[in-house]
């Protein structure tokens, strides 16, 4: 989709570091030529350009195959537009910050005017995303389609056959179902966090429910084999038992997303599905809906790869939670794990011939980058300023 900064001339040199590669822990650094690695281990720093880690480790950069927040950007405060200039700008600039390299932005096409979404505003954020040829990270396009909502199924379906997206999931956010099975808390949530009354969020159950199952898979259905035609990935969102996995998987879904509960994540990992848990669930412990924790799924080894979800700086930190495991099983929950879920082979790892993202990360007090690499090229630093 969009390029990196402009490409500067020669080689470069990461020298002095720590070295996570998907193996191993090795001490030295990475020799870049182009936009790609060509040495790694005992690296001198002959070099058109080098840079010292000084100690600190060095990282692939992490893809993130399902973050939100550019909404954030885009609608600070509900209502409150920016420019979308503005908004995808400073969205690269801070995930790029947040060590994110490879950034799959989940635009959501639904409906929901106090949430500031619609599948208009999702496809002007796509032409947005998908003309960018300025920014500094590779943005993509996840398209996550509500499919309670003809509407929004349409536009999706639109975006697809024009070869838009590289990640499409599918997602039916029904009272009574998956994130919302508590009714009651869906009546709380949807009062509270978008100011409708209590008959208002009546009439939304009732809207969301009326529909048939049939017609649901049938939309499922379509979806995905219009983005496997043209090569892109899909996933579903919040599937809640292993039935619902098992008919998913059937349907020829890719990945789940946030699975409901530990037998559900269990049956995906049986039919081969890749299970992508929230990072902001494991840093913070739990899950913001009382759902299944990351922690639990981790330690029953049916998580594949980790997402920012709504809170980029998370992905980075989830690799440093101690699961108890080597950190480069931790770190390719955040790099390569992802890449290889949809098909990028080329990157999220630190070895020969790989594309060149890098970071170099300082791991206390917490994790944050202190330099970051995107094709080979330097694009971001944060130097500590010694008084």
């Amino acid at each position: 989709m969009s390029s990196t900064a402009q490409t500067t001339e020669g080689s470069v040199a990461v020298v002095g570091g720590r070295v996570i590669t998907p193996e191993a822990v090795l001490e030295g650094g990475v020799r870049i030529e182009g936009d790609r690695i060509v040495e790694v281990g005992d690296v001198d720093g002959d070099a058109d350009t080098v840079i010292d880690a000084d100690g600190r480790l060095v990282l692939p950069g992490l893809v993130d195959l399902h973050g939100d927040d550019i909404e954030n950007h885009l609608h600070p405060r509900s209502g409150a537009r920016m420019a979308l200039p503005m908004a995808l700008a400073s969205a690269d600039r801070a995930n790029v910050a947040a060590g994110i390299t490879t950034k799959f932005h989940a635009i959501s096409f639904e409906l929901d005017e106090e949430a500031d979404r619609s599948p208009e505003l999702a496809a002007t954020l796509t032409a947005a995303i998908t003309a960018a040829d300025d920014l500094l990270v590779d943005h993509r396009l996840h398209a996550r389609c509500e499919v309670t909502q003809k509407r929004c199924v349409d536009a999706v379906l639109e975006v697809v056959e024009n070869g838009d997206a590289d990640l499409v999931s599918v997602m039916s956010h029904i009272p009574g179902k998956g994130q919302f099975r508590d009714v009651e808390a869906f009546k709380r949530y949807y009062e509270n966090a978008s100011e409708h009354t209590a008959e208002e969020a009546e009439e939304m159950i009732e809207e969301r429910t009326d529909i048939a199952m049939a017609t649901l898979r049938e939309r499922v259905d379509e979806i995905v084999e219009a983005a496997h035609d043209t090569g892109a990935v899909t996933a579903s969102h919040d599937d809640e038992n292993p039935a619902e996995v098992e008919r998913l998987a059937e349907a020829g879904v890719d990945i789940t997303e946030y699975p409901i509960t530990l037998e559900t994540a269990e049956r995906a990992a049986e039919l081969g599905m890749t299970t992508a848990m929230g990072a902001p669930n494991l840093v913070r412990g739990e899950s913001q809906w009382g759902n299944l924790s990351t922690g639990d799924a981790i330690d029953a080894g049916v998580v594949d790869s980790l997402v920012a979800d709504y809170h980029p700086p998370s992905l980075l930190a989830a690799a440093f939670v101690d699961t108890g495991e080597p950190l480069p099983e931790r770190v390719n929950r955040v790099s390569a794990n992802p890449a290889d879920a949809v098909g990028f082979d080329d990157r999220g790892r630190i070895e020969v011939e790989a594309r060149a993202d890098l970071l170099v990360v300082d791991r206390d007090p917490t994790p944050t980058v202190a330099s970051a690499l995107v094709a080979g090229q330097p694009v971001y630093r944060a130097d500590r300023v010694v008084r």
